[in-house]
């Protein structure tokens, strides 16, 4: 039987990568396109052209500051669409890499999920079998982001669907309302759905 692929989203703050590690705990094989990039830019030649574009401010000791980087391309399309021009192609790779890497499997996972924030925005939820979008609460997400100091959300935020725009394309939608256990659950029957 084919791996089912499946799409992994959902708005800031809504818990999307407590969900990929619970879909790893049921079996799925994950991998998250955020985690690529970070790993992207430990990369000598990634490292370089953003240290030409960007200044060394963007990466002090040598190491790439992702906030700073955040908080640069979030402010400035043009700069955004130069970054992601240079690192889409290359996060594709590893995604094409790492899927036929699973499909070739003598024991095949349960499924093979794949984190995606901007998976509608960006178009590649066609490549998906199945997506799921996770939701959680306006004040779960305040709390969230707070908690993590992120840079620049109103500028990511603007780039994204609303949360109600992701459940309403998304093939499955997960509440992050509740506990890691209600999560789990949640996202349990969707992958025994997806196995029938």
């Amino acid at each position: 039987m084919a791996v089912a692929l499946i799409g992994l989203t959902g708005g800031m703050g809504a818990g999307k990568s407590t969900a990929l590690t619970a879909l790893g705990r049921l079996g799925a094989e994950t991998l998250s396109s955020d985690a690529i990039v970070h790993e992207l830019y430990g990369d000598p030649r990634v490292r370089d052209a953003v240290l030409e574009r960007f200044g060394s401010q963007v990466a002090p000791g040598g190491v790439v500051d992702r906030r700073e980087i955040a908080r640069i391309v979030f402010a400035d399309a043009g700069q955004r669409e130069w970054l992601e021009g240079m690192l889409w192609p290359l996060v594709g790779e590893r995604i094409d890499a790492w899927i036929h890497e699973v499909r070739e499997r003598a024991t095949p996972p349960r499924a093979a999920v794949l984190e995606v924030p901007l998976l509608f925005e960006s178009g590649m939820a066609e490549a998906f079998d199945a997506t799921i979008a996770v939701v959680t609460s306006e004040r779960k997400i305040a709390e969230r982001t707070a908690e993590r100091g992120l840079l620049g959300v109103g500028g990511r935020n603007s780039r994204q669907l609303t949360q109600e725009q992701k459940a309403q394309r998304a093939s499955f939608v997960v509440s992050n309302d509740g506990s890691v256990e209600d999560l789990e659950r949640e996202l349990s029957l969707i992958l025994d759905k997806l196995q029938r």
